[in-house]
Parts: structure tokens; sequence; C-alpha cells
């Protein structure tokens, strides 16, 4: 309950309770803008909210610093080029504090038992992902697609779009397999071929889309066929 408390505190403070103007003015300003230090007071203010005991007062000083220490740590290192980085590194500091504080409030138990269930779920996971898409890039090896200067799918095309629309839709398929719900591949078979095809019948290019169709049934066919391998 404290860890789901703290997790909803970060979240309130860090996304909802920070507007956009406020993390322009810490960028430009660094430690001496005032922003820095009224989104730390949020911080522990819903903190001390949220926990509502007084004995727990550490944890909201502890939480506040640290938040602090962090956010001062990124202003001075983030550059253009390492703002990925830094956000996801920023986030998971903040979320290993929190962990750090149940760890000595309450000890965390990290005995769990890796069943022969768990171990299928990863390895079908991990297969659907990159060795998948190199499998299914390896079988099209036999078909190049028309390309056409100027058309819409190669302008505004985003790099390695494909592949990584590839990735999330097969682990979205493994996901609702899984767990049963055989409806939600229906809804993503019909969402891509609004989506993808209807670029596709504009760029009016046949092998183009007679390559990504095949594609595309590859890609939900091998996710279906791992997930009821695994279930079944």
């Amino acid at each position: 309950m404290i860890f789901l408390l703290l997790i909803l505190a970060h979240l309130l403070g860090d996304f909802i309770l920070q507007p956009n103007s406020w993390v322009a003015d810490k960028e430009k300003k660094k430690l001496k803008s005032i922003y820095l230090y009224i989104h730390v007071l949020i911080h522990a203010a819903l903190t001390a909210i949220f926990l509502w005991d007084l004995q727990l007062w550490w944890m909201v000083a502890i939480i506040a610093i640290s938040h602090f220490l962090i956010d001062a740590a990124k202003l001075l290192y983030q550059k253009a080029n390492n703002r990925k980085f830094w956000f996801f590194l920023d986030q998971a500091l903040h979320i290993f504090i929190i962990l750090g504080l149940l760890f000595i409030l309450n000890g965390l138990d990290f005995n769990f038992e890796i069943t022969h269930q768990t171990v299928k779920i990863i390895t079908g996971f991990v297969f659907i992902t990159v060795p998948t898409s190199i499998l299914i890039k390896n079988l099209l090896s036999a078909w190049s697609p028309i390309t056409i200067d100027h058309s819409k799918i190669q302008t505004e095309s985003l790099v390695n779009a494909g592949k990584y629309i590839g990735i999330l839709e097969r682990v979205l398929v493994f996901i609702f397999i899984i767990v049963n719900h055989w409806e939600g591949v229906g809804f993503m078979i019909a969402a891509k071929s609004v989506f993808r095809f209807s670029d596709l019948a504009e760029a009016k290019q046949r092998k183009l889309t007679e390559y990504v169709l095949i594609g595309t049934l590859l890609s939900f066919g091998i996710a279906i066929l791992t997930a009821m391998a695994i279930n079944y």
C-alpha cells in the first residue's frame, strides 16, 4: 500500500503538477530556477499527505532530498543528445529510492520461484521481438518492394519504424492470447488494416502492398503460434 501511495505521489508531482513552463525554466536556469525548489516542495507535500503519518517523516525528508539531488544532476549534465537517457535514468533513480525506503521500512522478500510456465513465457516473449524480426526479414529477402521517389511512404517514414511496429504488434498479440483475450487480436488486425493499408492503397503500389501484407501475416502468425504453443 505504501509503495502504491509513493508511486502515486511521484506520478502526480513529476507529471501532473509540473507544467511544461516549469520544465523549460529549470532547463534554462538550472539550479537558479525557483521552480526546481517548488517542484521538490510539491513532492515532499504530496508524500506527507499520502503517507499521513508523522512517524514516517524521515521518508518524506529522504524523498525530498533525493529528488532534489537527482533532478539537479539531470539539469547539470543533460544535453540535447542525451535527453532520453537522462529521462529514463531520472525516473529509474526515483523508483529505486522508493524501493529502498520500503526495504528499510519493512524489508522486501526477494525470494521467488521461477516456474516452468514463467520460463516458457519469457522465452516466447524474447523470441517474438528481435529474433522474429530477423526471421521475417530473411523470409522476405527474396522479394524487394518497389520504392518511388517522393512518395508519401518513403518521405514520411520514420527510421526503423516498421521493425518496431512489428515488435510491438507481436508483443500485444502475444499478451492478448496468453491472457485468453482473442478479441484483442482482432482489434489489432483491424487497427493495422485501417492505418497501414490505407497509406499503401493511396500509394497505388501493388508489389509494396503485397510485401507488407505478407510480412504482417507472418508477424501475426508467428506471434499467435508462439502464444498458443505456450498455452497448450
